[in-house]
């Protein structure tokens, strides 16, 4: 299978060279070398030579070309490239997130959801940064949902879910969360207590 430098980039497979120029200049930039010192510098090294190397091949029209007939081929399930694809799109949209862009982010988790909707990690993702956009709650607390019947077994995504509709004030769902976080997570002493306040509400409402 041929190796995807798409991915090793963070690019689309549609990136203009110009897009695909400016994405290496700010890896090269961020996963320089020079900027490493101690035991992790040989890893630096190897990570940037690898950057380059896909910038190299993905300049170059021909071995392009060749590397998109290569992944179009029929090694390339349709399955293992829109993983691919959602890959990318989540590792675009954390590091808009990261930076404070809420609408890049946003952009690009939806378009990881739309790649592989079998993606938990994708729709976790886009519930977390929905939440940074006023109003979004009711998308964040679909996003996570959907996160959690993917990977029912995942305390992170439980918990994350849990504190969503606790926010919302919806305390029977928040409570029904954290007791799967708990179940699944092992005890933790803050959602136990979380859990106990927000089943505490829920009677009380109910």
């Amino acid at each position: 299978m041929a190796k995807d430098y798409y991915a090793v980039l963070g690019v689309a497979q549609n990136s203009t060279e110009k897009q695909i120029r400016q994405r290496f200049l700010e890896l090269a930039r961020e996963k320089h070398p020079d900027r490493v010192r101690g035991p992790e510098k040989a890893k630096a090294e190897e990570v940037f030579q690898e950057i380059t190397q896909a910038f190299n091949l993905l300049k170059d029209p021909e071995r392009r070309r060749l590397l998109d007939s290569e992944l179009a081929s029929p090694s390339m399930t349709q399955r293992g490239s829109s993983e691919e694809a959602a890959r990318v799109y989540i590792s675009r949209g954390l590091e808009s997130l990261r930076t404070g862009d809420v609408s890049g982010a946003l952009e690009n988790l939806e378009q990881a959801t739309r790649e592989d909707p079998d993606s938990g990690k994708a729709w976790y993702s886009l519930g977390v940064a929905s939440q940074k956009r006023p109003g979004g709650m009711g998308r964040a607390r679909a996003s996570l949902v959907k996160a959690c019947e993917l990977e029912p077994m995942n305390a992170v995504y439980l918990e994350e879910a849990a504190k969503a509709f606790d926010q919302s004030k919806m305390y029977p769902e928040a409570a029904k969360f954290y007791k799967e976080a708990l179940d699944w997570g092992g005890e933790k002493e803050e959602i136990r207590a979380a859990f106990e306040t927000a089943l505490g509400l829920a009677k009380s409402v109910g």
